[in-house]
């Protein structure tokens, strides 16, 4: 089976966001079902395909809000009120349906295809009507708009953010119902969606294609927390912890934030160590003393919670942030309120510091995330080959 995998950004092998990650994932999990993948897409930027022969690359887009001009968010804006698109789906109208037509017609002959995310399947809906389809559902991107337009600080925010959830249901939606087979990356996605479970399957995510026994970093920070904290929601969660856990926690505790942040929290918290894109990533987290993971807000599956539990590192995690996660490992303590969390990350860190590391063996989660993955993979693809088409209406 040839499977045409449309997404916004192509992986380039050097993924940055969860986003990018779950991608990778997916896309090795086709492959090891048996299928042939070839990935449609933008690039960033300066950046090339990890996989060129595999690969059409439609041109290249910065599709970030947060380092984007005032001229040019107005000129998104206007365009996606003018057509009725969302902002993330404005923003990949960068070429002509005629070009986007074209490059489809050049990965001929293929079966089906993967529409992974909403943003491109959104900016060219009628494109991809023409043969049957798998959904790769990342979140419930609808009901998290909604939660970033109650979240907002500005009148004008809130309505945005209202306007994207308005149109995001519309789409999402109608995804769904076109689709053969869906994929979420969350058990409660899938039933959100309003799905019969013979129509979706969740996808255990890895973060990387296995692991490896590594040397025990030193201590170089109490807490460590990474993530684009750009992202609405990630922003949400990490406001949470610094506004009502980092006041109840025992004052020597260091904490360091990493990834991109938006410069008002940078100056809002002289006391944080924001350390900014780091040069890896892991040795960052395993350089941790604990790992606080807060998500507060969003859907689909976290997946700095899933690389926080393959390398083994203890956490202290809220509901949010372990949904979907069937197996929450030992040394993974999950507390929803301010006080209760703060507990937990108080005794972990003295923990540390006497010298108990808290580390487990993150192989087994790892191995076990895998497993499921390809059965769930396996799930769609014999649903997509046994020709069951979903009607739409």
């Amino acid at each position: 089976m040839h499977l045409l995998f449309v997404t916004s950004l192509v992986p380039d092998g050097e993924p940055t966001t969860g986003y990018e990650i779950a991608n990778a994932a997916i896309i090795d999990g086709l492959r090891r079902a048996g299928a042939r993948v070839t990935v449609l897409g933008f690039t960033w930027p300066g950046k090339r395909p990890s996989d060129p022969d595999n690969t059409i690359v439609l041109g290249e887009v910065d599709v970030r809000t947060d380092t984007a001009g005032l001229v040019q968010k107005l000129v998104w804006l206007r365009r996606a009120v003018t057509v009725g698109l969302t902002v993330s789906s404005i923003k990949l109208r960068v070429i002509a349906e005629a070009q986007l037509r074209a490059a489809i017609a050049s990965a001929e002959p293929f079966d089906a295809y993967v529409l992974n995310g909403v943003a491109l399947a959104g900016a060219f809906e009628n494109v991809f009507s023409d043969k049957p389809s798998i959904f790769v559902a990342h979140n419930v991107e609808h009901r998290s708009a909604r939660e970033n337009s109650n979240a907002a600080a500005s009148l004008m925010q809130k309505a945005l953010f209202a306007r994207e959830a308005r149109l995001l249901r519309g789409l999402e939606t109608r995804l769904c119902a076109r689709a053969d087979f869906v994929f979420t990356l969350a058990e409660d996605d899938g039933k959100a969606f309003g799905l019969p479970l013979e129509r979706f399957a969740a996808l255990p995510l890895v973060t990387r294609k296995a692991i490896t026994v590594r040397p025990v970093l030193p201590v170089a920070h109490d807490l460590g927390l990474i993530g684009t904290w750009t992202w609405q929601p990630n922003r949400i969660g990490l406001e949470w912890f610094l506004r009502q856990v980092k006041p109840l926690l025992d004052p020597s505790i260091g904490i360091a934030v990493a990834g991109s942040t938006p410069a008002d929290l940078l100056t809002a918290w002289p006391g944080v160590t924001f350390a900014g894109k780091v040069p890896d990533a892991t040795a960052f987290v395993e350089s941790s003393g604990v790992i606080p993971l807060v998500s507060r807000a969003g859907t689909g599956v976290q997946l700095k919670t899933i690389e926080t539990f393959e390398l083994g590192m203890p956490s202290v995690a809220t509901a949010r942030s372990v949904r979907g996660i069937a197996s929450v490992p030992a040394n993974c303590i999950v507390a929803d309120e301010p006080v209760a969390f703060a507990a937990a990350i108080n005794a972990m860190v003295a923990r540390t510091r006497q010298g108990d590391r808290q580390r487990l063996d993150g192989r087994a989660f790892h191995v076990s995330q895998l497993q499921k993955l390809d059965t769930a993979i396996r799930r769609g693809l014999d649903r997509l080959a046994s020709g069951k088409r979903k009607v739409a209406g």
